[in-house]
């Protein structure tokens, strides 16, 4: 039997990595603001705590798994019943949410003037892969070792990445690629229905050919465009969201992002038209549903 773990969050991510650790024989202590969440967890054979102090004071290891910074830090460090105001010396705290990097060094200093370790590790893979994700982690080394138990049962690569804030770092850059390929892909399967293109005869010829622009997210999305199933395991919220931290560091050093602000708008479109629960191949619904323009021919 393995020891017990704390998780705040149950959504998405949370859900997969309650899963792992339960079938791995860990004991999983659950918080999530929402009664729906904290339903699905005890139904599923996790533990439920009514606030993250009664999740950290019966654990030494606690993951967080959370939409936003704000929900991070909230949770971390906000109020009498925050995680920081009952976690014992040399316990530690994993962020597996995507933050941007100043809010992973702020977490980590509060973390370690009460001699806890806070490591941000975000999740690079999907839901389904839980058990062979890759965790680039920012922080002390000595923490992953004492996390190591919880965190070689979820992913089959951890990278020590450097000091607080290199984890959240990568996964931000990550996004911004992921943003980039979604709204191509979105872009390219629109052009061709609209010029005539059967969309399942565009995928299996591309996905199946070995050309260099083939990734494993176009396989992915593909599908999802051409049976219409747009049940979210990647939002579009959470890539506008996503995005919007990278771009928020570009500005911090004077760069600007042109193919990243591009695929930005195209999100805040997806959006307003209602889309933002969606799976982010919805950006499609976009393309589809704006009206043709003419051509330099005037067709």
């Amino acid at each position: 039997m393995n020891g017990a773990v704390g998780l705040i969050g149950f959504g998405v991510m949370g859900a997969a990595m309650a899963m792992r650790l339960l079938e791995k024989g860990h004991t999983v202590l659950v918080h999530d603001i929402s009664a729906a969440a904290m339903s699905r967890a005890r139904d599923a054979g996790c533990r439920v705590a009514g606030t993250p102090i009664e999740v950290v004071r019966q654990v030494r290891i606690v993951l967080i798994s959370l939409p936003k910074p704000k929900h991070v830090t909230d949770v971390l460090r906000e109020g009498e019943k925050c995680l920081l105001a009952g976690a014992a010396e040399g316990s530690a705290i994993v962020d597996t949410s995507t933050v941007d990097p100043a809010t992973s060094r702020q977490n980590a200093d509060a973390a370690s003037q009460l001699s806890v370790g806070y490591l941000d590790s975000p999740v690079l893979g999907r839901p389904g892969a839980c058990g062979n994700w890759t965790l680039p982690i920012g922080g002390d080394p000595y923490y992953i070792q004492a996390a190591r138990p919880v965190l070689d049962t979820i992913a089959a690569s951890i990278i020590h990445v450097g000091p607080s804030g290199h984890g959240s770092l990568i996964k931000v850059l990550n996004n911004l690629m992921f943003g980039a390929i979604n709204s191509i892909t979105c872009e390219v399967f629109a052009l061709g229905a609209r010029l005539g293109m059967e969309p399942k005869l565009l995928f299996d010829t591309i996905s199946d050919s070995g050309a260099g622009t083939v990734s494993n997210l176009f396989r992915e999305l593909g599908p999802k465009i051409i049976e219409r199933e747009f049940s979210p395991v990647f939002s579009v919220d959470n890539l506008h969201k996503d995005v919007g931290l990278g771009l928020a560091l570009a500005r911090e050093v004077g760069m600007t992002l042109d193919v990243s602000e591009s695929g930005q708008r195209l999100n805040g479109m997806a959006r307003s038209a209602g889309l933002g629960q969606e799976d982010t191949a919805a950006v499609i619904k976009i393309y589809e549903s704006a009206p043709k323009t003419k051509g330099e021919n005037g067709k």
